[in-house]
């Protein structure tokens, strides 16, 4: 018998001494797991996090720890991990089978979605919507003028040709070579404002101030020589039309090239991802036609209005150049250009200074424009070219996801690795059914909202469109999360349209009783009077089909207007923003064409 003790260290500890000895260990390791979350969430130089939550975090990353601790030591018997290989087979099964019941339905619904619109005419294939090729010797965008833009557009290119480098502000630049774009061209200095008021709001009737215009380029001219002035003053409209002299062979070889008969510029349309399809033409030709327009304004004051009216028409060229772009923003900047281009014909009748000659040239210009039938184009283009596009691209390339919504600019989104995985994770299924819910709401709700056989939009009906859209994404799901990002963009893009051919309708009937004014001597005291002699039909107000509103004046002016967006007469007053004197809200009061009191 042996009566040597037994050592301590041998004995199995049992009891209390275990659940000591246990609840030390989870201590020490929930501590650990602290001071690492703290460490990794206060990494970067950001503010530490909440201590509780960071609390929270640690025991959460113990608990995982302890029970997939416990859980891999219950695989040590056979039983139970035939068991555990059965489970993940069941489970893997059951993940198979989710994939490729959601992949299926989600391909099978938009297949059947779209056999029942082809039934009623509808395209959904990209070249329904690409405007068809052209020879580039009567293509205006292929005009020498044009070099530097058009091969700014193409992707394949630029990577050819590409020169790295950073800015003056310190940010990478993507592009740089040594063609020069003669198109960049600016009314004001480094993109400052221009002068305040100097350039008039036809819907406010406000003429434009030339003086400012005068002051700002002499008081520019110490500081630099961008725009050359004379020794001493001149007139207001001369120092203008010489500081602009600047780009005169620039707009010689526009008006030059805008004699071509037609207008496509090449964007890259086969582009895989069509968000990166490059567009560096429009902010050139909104500067152009804004150089155009206070060239225009200048020379109407200066009495050279057959040179007003070649840069008005050339404007407006510039305008319909983006007819065929099935792109939403293309056609905006093609408003905001018209919109430009109305100011000098807005200000030369105001002051009497077009001909009957010259105004008929400028209805038959403004006739090109149906902005309605535009909008059509436009919503097909987006529902086909863009968003259909871009469902396409992301089945294939799903973890392009992260970078085509920026996901990780934002301080509380995910990184970027776990970002591209969880979009790995995406059934291909649940991209054709958000394409189909966009799709449906463009096509049950948004393109009826316009009628260009009818000429007419109905405000009641967009606002009903925006209701079914809204109700449709109010409860977030796998089905619709596109459908929230990608619509709202889309809403009120029939008010802009509608607002657009309500302008071009309102300036055509100015001109027309403009016309008759210089026949007769006074504005007639009813549109009736216009059709057909100097108009062949006269505008209806495409609000809600009836005839516009006109009233001649005590003053021998006259207000010409539509009911506008909320579809209520406002007696011919326009709407303004709240706590603005001047800026247009187009959402309230009437839509109006007048001019100033004499």
């Amino acid at each position: 018998m042996n009566d040597k003790p037994e050592n301590i260290w041998k004995r199995p500890v049992k009891g209390w001494k275990l659940f000591v000895i246990r609840l030390a260990v989870l201590a020490c390791l929930c501590g650990l797991a602290f001071l690492a979350t703290l460490g990794f969430a206060s990494s970067n130089n950001s503010p530490p996090p909440f201590i509780p939550v960071v609390w929270v975090v640690s025991i959460g990353i113990t608990l995982i720890f302890v029970f997939g601790w416990l859980f891999i030591h219950s695989l040590y018997s056979w039983r139970n991990f035939k068991r555990f290989l059965l489970g993940v087979a069941c489970f893997a099964a059951l993940i198979a089978l989710f994939y490729a019941e959601e992949d299926w339905r989600g391909k099978h619904d938009w297949d059947k979605f779209k056999r029942q619109w082809e039934a009623k005419g509808e395209r959904f294939d990209v070249a329904s919507v690409v405007p068809s090729a052209v020879p580039d010797d009567q293509n205006y965008a292929m005009a020498p003028i044009f070099d530097a833009v058009d091969k700014s557009m193409s992707q394949k290119w630029r990577t050819q040709h590409e020169n790295p480098h950073y800015g003056k502000d310190g940010d990478f630049m993507p592009w740089d070579t040594n063609i020069v774009d003669r198109l960049d061209m600016g009314v004001t200095y480094d993109d400052q404002l221009p002068p305040t008021n100097g350039i008039g709001d036809w819907q406010s009737a406000r003429m434009s101030d030339l003086t400012s215009w005068q002051d700002y380029y002499r008081t520019l001219a110490a500081k630099t020589n961008l725009f050359p002035v004379a020794s001493q003053p001149q007139t207001p409209a001369q120092d203008v039309l010489l500081a602009l002299s600047k780009y005169n062979s620039t707009i010689e070889e526009l008006q030059e090239a805008s004699r071509r008969p037609y207008s496509r510029f090449p964007l890259d349309y086969d582009d895989e991802n069509p968000a990166e399809i490059l567009l560096p033409h429009l902010a050139d030709l909104k500067r152009c036609s804004q150089v155009l327009q206070l060239h225009a304004l200048a020379e109407l004051q200066n009495n050279q209005n057959d040179k007003a009216l070649a840069n008005v028409k050339l404007i407006l060229y510039l305008a319909n150049s983006l007819r065929t772009e099935p792109i939403l923003i293309s056609h905006l900047v093609r408003i905001a250009i018209v919109s430009i281009a109305l100011q000098p014909i807005w200000e030369g009748m105001a002051e009497h200074k077009w001909s009957d000659a010259q105004l008929a040239e400028l209805d038959s210009e403004l006739a090109k424009f149906n902005f309605l039938s535009s909008y059509q184009t436009t919503m097909r283009g987006e529902m086909v070219l863009f968003q259909g596009g871009i469902f396409d691209y992301l089945r294939r390339h799903p973890e392009r996801l992260y970078g085509l919504f920026a996901l990780s600019e934002s301080g509380n989104s995910l990184p970027p690795v776990p970002a591209r995985i969880i979009a790995r994770l995406i059934p291909r299924g649940w991209f054709y059914q958000n394409q189909l819910n966009c799709a449906r709401m463009i096509l049950e709700f948004d393109l009826p909202v316009v009628n260009p056989d009818q000429r007419t939009v109905s405000p009641s009906a967009v606002r009903k469109a925006d209701t079914a859209a809204q109700a449709d994404v109010r409860h977030v799901g796998p089905y619709n999360i596109f459908e929230r990002m990608l619509l709202p963009a889309l809403g009120a893009a029939s008010k802009k349209f509608a607002w657009a051919q309500e302008s071009v309708d309102l300036a055509r009937v100015a001109i027309a009783l403009e016309r008759y004014r210089l026949a007769h001597g006074k504005y007639p005291a009813s549109l009736d009077a216009l059709a057909p002699h100097f108009m062949a039909k006269i505008p209806h107000d495409i609000i809600n089909g009836e005839p516009l509103h006109y009233r001649r004046r005590d003053d021998g002016q006259f207000v010409l207007y539509s009911v506008g967006w909320n579809e209520t007469d406002d007696g011919g007053v326009v709407g303004l923003y709240k706590g603005s004197l001047s800026r247009i809200d187009i959402s309230q009061g009437d839509w109006v064409w007048r001019y100033p009191a004499r």
